[in-house]
């Protein structure tokens, strides 16, 4: 049994019917070099002889009774590949608004519990060129819930999966597997004892070094340090953060991966990630004042950071950390604020001051995170004073070199992320094989008219390109501070650093 962290937990607690907590993936591919059409049952026979790659692909959730303790991971003895696909062929219809529409309302379903947690759709007759009929070709629609990978494990995982050889290779047979037995209902509850026995112990060696980490170095580093409108609860409102339904809609856009190398030489010390942390903030702002909304403050979005360790790699599994970054939406100018959001980074000294996700889920339970997100959506707190952050954007590297399937070339790929609870606007962004595709996985019962967030990202980098051309070199940090006014978060941390100093030095005494 491998018993899931606290936070994967946590994403299997905050699935709802409108919110389900997986990853997807859209990939398109171009069979013309086969010799003939690449057949499901082809498809079929290829990936049960790569399953041993993944071994998660037959693994299910075993609950502990009465929510004792996290799930786990454990084979799945009813494991049927059959069960984990379908077939849809688009027929006359096999273009890409007509793909795109099937996968947001795939997405919309929720993966099934009683079964290892991922699912694919394989689509015949899709069209890669709307205007040569000969160009059919299929795609796929991938479902890993989010509790068994993040967006960068996801990538990797895809990765494996295909080839890197542009010739179809023979497909093997596929290799022998026996589950192991499922563990008894006496061990399961047994081991959830002795968890339970051993979390004090965890509490206590934690207490001292994360928390006291946690709570002096993200509250005064972090918070009152930082040179930005930065406390919790300050982000201002925007129209991404309402309550969400379950209708989703996929909007992407891909771009010359070359043309954003080029402003980050132009701009000189920044980042490619702060380019397209700036290229979306733009493309934000210009479908912000499209609909006439007017924010006081700069849009604050959260962005991963993965934690993987080069030499120590889990497959799958979420291994990350968050920090919360101003997107420097009051300066107008586009190349301008790419520098800011570099600085905004960098000088905060988030990589040095954040603590990886998953420690902070140790001392806060997956239960009570869940429970936390649920009173946040109902007590409608984002409306009613500030969110806390206004939408994730995640920036994934992605392979440069093509990918194949069995001789058919991977050549574009759309990702979409869950969405939670008053926000309704998630960004994606992928880079493969020269290109750099920006996903807007939206509510569009929150996020009106969000196909024309394609068009407004074109024109974004555009302004980018051109502004950075005019742009001076910067010699001195932004010209940035912070709003004067004192919060109700600011009251509520300084009473909590006051206790938690009181409480480290009785435990030291």
């Amino acid at each position: 049994m491998r018993q899931l962290s606290e936070l994967d937990a946590s994403f299997l607690y905050l699935e709802s019917e409108t919110a389900p907590m997986h990853i997807g993936g859209v990939y398109l591919f171009d069979a013309r070099e086969r010799d003939e059409p690449l057949a499901f049952s082809t498809f079929v026979d290829y990936l049960r002889s790569r399953l041993h790659v993944v071994p998660q692909f037959r693994q299910r959730l075993k609950e502990i009774p009465l929510r004792l303790g996290r799930p786990y991971w454990i084979d799945d003895p009813d494991f049927s590949i059959e069960r984990h696909l379908a077939y849809v062929n688009l027929g006359q219809h096999g273009q890409t608004a007509s793909l795109m529409g099937l996968a947001s309302r795939i997405l919309e379903e929720p993966l099934k519990r009683d079964r290892p947690l991922w699912h694919i759709t394989f689509v015949d007759g899709f069209q890669l060129d709307e205007n040569d009929p000969d160009s059919r070709s299929f795609a796929l629609i991938v479902k890993l819930h989010h509790a068994a990978i993040d967006a960068f494990s996801g990538e990797e995982i895809m990765g494996k999966l295909l080839e890197y050889a542009p010739n179809a290779r023979l497909i093997e047979s596929p290799r022998p597997w026996t589950p192991r037995p499922e563990p008894s209902e006496e061990r399961v509850m047994l081991q959830a004892g002795a968890n339970l026995l051993r979390k004090p112990l965890q509490m206590t060696s934690l207490a001292v070094h994360a928390a006291e980490a946690t709570a002096r170095g993200l509250i005064q580093k972090q918070m009152r340090k930082l040179p930005l409108p930065f406390p919790l609860f300050s982000a201002p409102h925007s129209p991404f953060n309402r309550q969400i339904t379950a209708n989703r809609q996929i909007v992407s856009a891909s771009l010359e991966l070359s043309r954003l190398k080029a402003i980050k030489a132009s701009l000189g010390n920044v980042t490619l990630n702060d380019v397209v942390l700036g290229l979306c903030a733009e493309t934000l702002r210009r479908y912000l004042a499209n609909h006439d909304v007017k924010t006081d403050r700069s849009l604050v979005a959260m962005t991963p950071i993965s934690v993987r360790s080069s030499s120590l790699r889990k497959a799958t599994g979420n291994q990350m950390s968050a920090m919360l970054l101003d997107l420097a939406t009051r300066e107008t100018n586009p190349a301008k604020r790419i520098r800011r959001i570099h600085w905004n980074a960098v000088e905060s000294e988030p990589y040095r001051e954040a603590i990886a996700a998953d420690r902070l889920t140790e001392l806060f339970p997956s239960t009570m995170l869940a429970l936390s997100a649920r009173l946040y959506s109902e007590l409608q707190i984002a409306q009613r004073y500030q969110p806390v952050f206004n939408l994730p954007i995640t920036n994934v590297p992605g392979p440069q070199v093509p990918l194949y399937l069995q001789g058919a070339r991977l050549v574009r790929q759309f990702n979409s992320a869950p969405l939670f609870d008053t926000l309704g606007l998630v960004i994606v962004a992928v880079s493969y094989q020269g290109s750099l595709t920006i996903n807007f996985t939206l509510c569009p019962d929150v996020v009106a008219d969000g196909d024309s967030l394609a068009g407004l990202l074109e024109e974004s980098l555009s302004a980018i390109e051109l502004a950075a051309i005019s742009l001076t070199p910067e010699t001195e940090e932004p010209d940035y501070h912070p709003d004067g006014h004192k919060t109700l978060t600011d009251e509520a941390f300084a009473l909590m650093e006051g206790t938690l100093k009181r409480v480290f030095k009785n435990f030291r005494s």
